[in-house]
């Protein structure tokens, strides 16, 4: 989702460029660019780039300045890793805000909400079901992409939808009547999504998913 810079005081809007900031400098410094010299993975990464592009700009307005779309961040997670997801997600966002479907001053927010807090959380979840779930094909597709999927966009909505009612942006009759009670509708979508690509990608071109190894979750399972 993303929101108009023109919800917010100038101040929360430098607010929001710190942690933007702080990951993006961090996403520069920890890529792998070692990676992007072989010209295979320079196409999974510009690909992922323009897949997020037309993804987002099929969206719908749930309230003035503040948009819905599907997020694909999960899967471009688990594809590119951290800091390339997230500097993937960067350029993304920038083309759709000069394509024109967003305001300049929208953008450290909606990189916030859009991009680096679900790529942050994806990877969180990706280290913990390393940490304590089993090691299986399954698994990595069920908990890291499919509920992943549908957990951070709700997360993600009651944050924002938290935000914006602490900041008397929009009344709680307007945001429960015109989005809060789409949101478990929305999270469905989200899950398949990211759930189905990863289960695609997973069997047919393992060597897009950065995060997964044919030698950890499939040989002597």
């Amino acid at each position: 989702m993303e929101l108009s810079g023109s919800l917010f005081h100038p101040a929360w809007l430098v607010l929001f460029a710190t942690p933007v900031a702080v990951a993006l400098f961090y996403a520069l410094r920890w890529a792998d660019w070692t990676r992007l010299r072989d010209e295979r993975q320079q196409h999974v990464w510009l690909g992922v780039i323009v897949f997020l592009f037309f993804l987002w700009n099929m969206r719908v307005e749930i309230q003035p300045g503040f948009f819905w779309h599907l997020s694909g961040m999960v899967i471009a997670t688990l594809m590119l890793r951290w800091s390339l997801a997230v500097l993937a997600g960067t350029i993304a966002l920038l083309a759709v805000t000069l394509s024109g479907l967003n305001d300049w001053s929208g953008l450290t927010p909606s990189l916030f909400f859009a991009v680096v807090l679900p790529a942050t959380l994806t990877q969180v979840i990706l280290g913990i079901t390393r940490a304590y779930a089993p090691k299986h094909f399954f698994v990595y597709v069920l908990v890291n992409a499919f509920l992943a999927g549908g957990l951070i966009f709700l997360f993600v909505s009651l944050l924002v939808v938290g935000g914006l009612l602490l900041l008397e942006v929009f009344p709680w009759h307007e945001l429960k009547q015109n989005f809060l009670h789409l949101v478990p509708m929305m999270a469905f979508p989200e899950s398949m999504l990211n759930g189905w690509l990863a289960a695609i990608i997973v069997a047919y071109k393992p060597h897009w998913i950065g995060s997964f190894s044919d030698e950890e979750y499939l040989h002597g399972k």
